[in-house]
């Protein structure tokens, strides 16, 4: 993976200000948000900050954001990760093209871009920052082709999409969004929005509630489930698309969940969705996936649901085999409960050593599992009952390897509830004790996979 300026979602340090909620958004929904100012604001100077997390890696366009009407205006204006996965400032011209690919799936991004077409030299017009750092390095760098006060149409009485592009026929971004943040008149440098912790040199958010966002400024905070477009800012809210309440998250850039990473895909026909909780395969074979956190101490704890029993969900090492290659539940050093009635394990050193559990699967329970890797042992359960026979299974050769959450499917899919997002339909509102949710309360002592409860338990 790429490496890039830390983030306060490393869990290393106290983020001091925390951003609650991220919004998920999801191709396969057509999800995104809109809003047409009524009157102009300042279309030659404003800045746009957001943090982002992606979550699939599919090899298309996605877009962020676009302000135009027509794929014809010159005045257009679109932010995108390209079909290479760098990030793309365009509008019916390309601008800037990075040579960096943005393809951690593991971590929050935080993207300010800055515009100023007053600016006499052309390379000041428009300035892109990663994690508070200028970026630099361009694959196509056009800014020389920016006429010195020229007015795009962000600002304007155009429509604003956050999501996707309706010009382009959608083309939506996969992932999260948190702290979205534009400025209507300022050019703000990223320190508005976020700073180096001084003891780690970490970059972390900042609180942003107290910026003058201007004219047509907004804020997306996230925070009021029934209304995930508010303006914190006071102005008009964003009309919603296909985005329910469900669809927000607490993933976010000062507490980052794992997901499921389709950087760790086995085979082809292993698909990932829903923010990176959702995975589905087909075409008759076995595929598999693994998540973005991998952990070798502390108690853990989520859940799963899948759509038939032909499904292993466990853990699973970053592979001593090849992750591209053989049947995803037989890489060594594998743990699993195989929904058709056993827990598989396969370690380093030996065979597959079988477990029998006693259970009757049902594609309407829910599954959990609680890893102790203090002691190097997992459990199994079923609607919140303990399945595994005698209780704790031990690990065996897996025991202090890094090890991550893992899943198996033969033309099957699981759900995941790691807690940050789920689809998984929650009733009983059990969690952590840290208050990261869950359907059924986990065993004592075991926490959701996140980076707030790693730095105190990991």
């Amino acid at each position: 993976m790429e490496t890039l300026q830390r983030t306060a979602n490393s869990g290393s340090v106290s983020t001091g200000y925390d951003i609650d909620n991220s919004l998920k958004l999801e191709s396969d929904n057509s999800e995104r948000l809109h809003k047409t100012p009524s009157g102009a604001g300042n279309r030659r100077t404003f800045t746009i900050s957001f943090w982002a997390k992606r979550t699939e890696i599919n090899g298309v366009k996605q877009y962020l954001f676009e302000a135009g009407n027509s794929d014809a205006d010159d005045d257009r204006f679109t932010i995108r990760f390209g079909t290479g996965d760098t990030l793309d400032i365009q509008t019916s011209a390309t601008y800037l093209i990075t040579n960096r690919v943005f393809r951690d799936t593991a971590a929050w991004y935080h993207i300010v871009l800055k515009v100023n077409t007053t600016e006499g030299a052309a390379a000041n017009r428009m300035k892109l920052y990663i994690n508070g750092v200028e970026e630099t390095s361009f694959a196509t760098d056009n800014r020389a082709n920016i006429n010195e006060n020229f007015d795009f149409s962000v600002n304007n009485t155009e429509i604003h999409n956050i999501g996707s592009s309706p010009i382009e026929g959608g083309l939506p971004y996969n992932g999260y969004i948190a702290e979205w943040v534009q400025i209507d008149g300022t050019a703000s440098a990223p320190t508005a929005f976020g700073e180096v912790d001084e003891d780690s040199g970490i970059w972390k958010p900042i609180d942003v509630s107290g910026l003058t966002c201007g004219t047509n400024g907004f804020h997306l905070d996230f925070e009021a489930s029934g209304d995930l477009g508010n303006d914190a800012n006071g102005g008009t809210d964003f009309t919603l698309v296909n985005i329910a309440a469900a669809d927000q998250a607490s993933d976010s850039p000062t507490n980052n969940f794992c997901i499921m990473s389709p950087l760790w895909k086995y085979a082809s026909n292993s698909t990932i969705s829903e923010g990176g909780t959702k995975s589905a395969t087909s075409a008759g074979a076995w595929a598999g996936v693994k998540g973005t956190i991998g952990v070798v101490s502390g108690k853990w704890y989520w859940e799963y649901k899948t759509s038939a029993n032909d499904s292993i969900v466990g853990i699973q090492t970053d592979g001593e085999d090849n992750i591209n290659s053989g049947n995803a539940h037989n890489i060594l050093s594998t743990c699993g409960l195989y929904l058709a009635g056993e827990v598989w394990i396969k370690d380093s050193t030996s065979g597959r050593d079988d477990t029998d559990v006693t259970f009757t699967y049902n594609a309407g329970h829910t599954f959990g599992i609680a890893l102790n890797m203090d002691d190097n042992q997992i459990s199994f359960y079923q609607n919140g009952s303990l399945i595994t026979n005698g209780g704790a299974i031990a690990l065996d050769g897996l025991a202090d390897k890094t090890v991550f959450p893992f899943s198996a499917n033969y033309n099957t899919n699981t759900e995941f509830n790691l807690g940050g997002y789920t689809t998984i339909s929650i009733s009983s509102a059990a969690a952590d004790a840290n208050g990261y949710g869950t359907e059924f309360a986990p065993p004592s002592g075991y926490y959701a996979l996140c980076t707030k409860n790693l730095a105190e338990y990991g």
